[in-house]
């Protein structure tokens, strides 16, 4: 599901940063961003969404060029911060990044480059030299080791924030919890092409690192969800039926035990079979009747539109405060419309 893009004219850049709490990082970032861009006269937005941070993040982000603030009412987390800030742009190519400055805006160029080289949709950024502590890169390689098994992608690190997409990527796609992590194993299920390229990574310069045990099992959570989404989203009575009927047939075992028991003049009240008969026969009406009502729930899920579960303050842009009214899910009516062609 790839888009031709005319390669004669320079492309144009919608940078995505999740910021909590970075008032420290934020300007040497927006500078080389905007240093990057400028070396080879780039149009380009730089979006900057505060999750709800304590400091002076959005005060800084908003009094800089090209910088346009969404400031959470409070903490939505990071996957929030990227839907908010990816569904905001409005150019052909968004950029995904930290607001910690450890991502190096330098490998912009060189991501946007292997898109289009490879006609691909997505280029995710690979760590190969973390600059993070031990425990870190021990959990995120468990963490990697745990995707694969489950989601089978093609990317080695997909917990790297830094990340190329076509626009389009994002016009189906909507994030919740920790799934910002597993972007491209969402968008390979809708058919689009994922690509990886190394990437710098650098020590963090400020400020202390958000990531958490809780995060982790928050991310392990998502993971099982979209296993079972790629797998059974659209026939989910195949796995929680099939589970039934293996309890039917556990309990059709037990009750030919039972009877075989009863036929014998044995004591049946000094036996499981009877209970685990009952017990499992019940199991699989529950996992039958579950899957049923999965099945519609997921039905009437793609008969709807889905509504965001964040809202926005405020946004600034260029030192200018305006306040967003109306339903969270009214983003897209508080922006400027997206760009359709080359200016």
């Amino acid at each position: 599901m790839t888009s031709s893009v005319d390669r004669s004219v320079e492309p144009r850049l919608s940078v995505v940063i999740a910021v909590f709490n970075e008032e420290n990082n934020l300007s040497a970032l927006v500078d080389e961003i905007n240093a990057v861009c400028d070396g080879r006269g780039w149009v380009r937005e730089i979006i900057v969404v505060d999750d709800g941070s304590t400091d002076e993040s959005a005060r800084v982000a908003g009094s800089m060029a090209n910088v346009t603030v969404f400031r959470f009412r409070r903490n939505f987390g990071q996957t929030a911060a990227f839907d908010a800030g990816c569904h905001a742009a409005k150019y052909e190519y968004v950029i995904t990044m930290d607001g910690d400055g450890q991502n190096d805006p330098a490998d912009i160029p060189n991501l946007i480059a292997h898109l289009e080289a490879n006609n691909l949709d997505v280029v995710s950024g690979w760590r190969v030299n973390r600059q993070d502590t031990f425990g870190k890169r021990f959990v995120s390689r468990g963490a990697n080791l745990l995707r694969k098994l489950f989601l089978n992608d093609t990317i080695h690190d997909s917990g790297c924030s830094l990340k190329v997409y076509r626009r389009e990527c994002f016009d189906n796609v909507r994030l919740y919890g920790e799934m910002h992590r597993f972007i491209p194993a969402l968008l390979e299920m809708q058919g689009f092409s994922v690509g990886e390229l190394p990437v710098n990574h650098r020590p963090r310069r400020s400020g202390i690192s958000k990531y958490n045990a809780v995060r982790t099992i928050k991310g392990f959570a998502d993971m099982v969800l979209l296993w079972f989404w790629r797998s059974y989203s659209v026939r989910p009575i195949h796995l929680l039926g099939g589970i039934g009927v293996l309890f039917f047939v556990v309990a059709a075992i037990f009750g030919c035990r039972t009877v075989w028991l009863f036929l014998t003049d044995r004591k049946l009240s000094s036996t499981l079979e009877p209970l685990l008969t009952v017990f499992s026969f019940i199991a699989g009406l529950l996992f039958v009747s579950l899957g049923i009502l999965t099945d519609i729930l997921i039905k009437i899920y793609y008969a709807i539109a889905a509504e965001r579960y964040y809202s926005v303050r405020e946004i600034i842009k260029n030192g200018t405060v305006t306040k967003v009214t109306g339903r969270p899910n009214g983003l897209e009516a508080q922006i400027a419309p997206r760009a359709t062609s080359h200016d």
